[in-house]
């Protein structure tokens, strides 16, 4: 195979599959269809002009045959009166009449054959373009509710030019969500850790926090004390510097053994 016949096939083949997916088969039918009413009109305009001829050749018909009947009567009236010649010259144009009226005839039967004939192939057309328009609809109906059901799916599907754009725009939302997240929590554990200097708080932090983390285990021992008071384990805790009362000064082993009422 030729360079020549290879380009030539490969631009049909491009051509025809650019033609294939830019051809709306509703589009096609229409227009062919009004194709077919253009051919349909032509058709009823022949037989009208069929018949205006055939019309016509019956008004010379008629017309001509009154001239005859005429003549036939001049013809009549000039023999009566002894004018044998003048009878015969109407006579003799009647008879050319009469030849021009079976001429007439002829193609008037003729055009009323051809007008018949035209009548029937219009009525068949007729009958085949309203077959073909009540197909046309009923194959356009389909091919709208085929196109339908196929944008649901491919959209169901995600497959669509249209639901392919959404989904890349999700996955890239969802993408950089997922990495802002990542980059918050490594900061906060950078900042948690000391590896990063927060300015926002003050320069007391970690001494405050050291203090906070005391006073908490502080009240844990308090709670435990009181626990074990209530169940007679110990004695009851005292509160503490910290909780805004002073503590109790502890007593002599003198003072503890001494009964109520006893002077001091």
């Amino acid at each position: 195979m030729s360079v020549m016949k290879r380009l030539s096939m490969i631009f049909k083949s491009k051509a025809n599959k650019a033609l294939d997916k830019m051809e709306d088969p509703r589009e096609t039918l229409d227009y062919s269809y009004q194709r077919q009413l253009e051919l349909l009109q032509k058709v009823r305009r022949g037989v009208a002009d069929v018949a205006t001829s055939r019309k016509r050749v019956e008004l010379q018909i008629n017309h001509i045959e009154q001239q005859a009947t005429r003549l036939e009567d001049q013809g009549r009236k000039a023999l009566s009166v002894g004018r044998e010649d003048l009878a015969r010259e109407a006579l003799s144009r009647r008879s050319s009449l009469q030849t021009q009226i079976a001429d007439l005839r002829v193609q008037h039967d003729n055009l009323q054959a051809e007008e018949e004939k035209l009548t029937t192939a219009s009525q068949r057309l007729q009958a085949k373009v309203d077959s073909f328009r009540h197909k046309k609809e009923t194959i356009k109906a389909t091919y709208t509710a085929a196109e339908a059901q196929t944008r649901i799916n491919e959209a169901f599907s995600g497959i669509s030019e249209e639901m392919g754009d959404v989904g890349l725009a999700i996955q890239r939302a969802e993408d950089k969500t997922a990495q802002m997240q990542a980059r918050a929590g490594a900061i906060d554990e950078l900042l948690a850790s000391g590896a990063l200097d927060d300015f926002s708080g003050s320069r007391n932090d970690d001494i405050q926090a050291e203090l906070d983390r005391m006073g908490g285990g502080r009240d844990v021992e308090l709670e435990l004390a009181r626990m074990k008071a209530e169940l007679g384990q110990g004695p009851a805790p005292q509160p503490s510097i910290e909780q805004g009362q002073p503590q109790a000064q502890p007593q002599s082993q003198t003072q503890q053994l001494r009964q109520p009422g006893e002077p001091a």
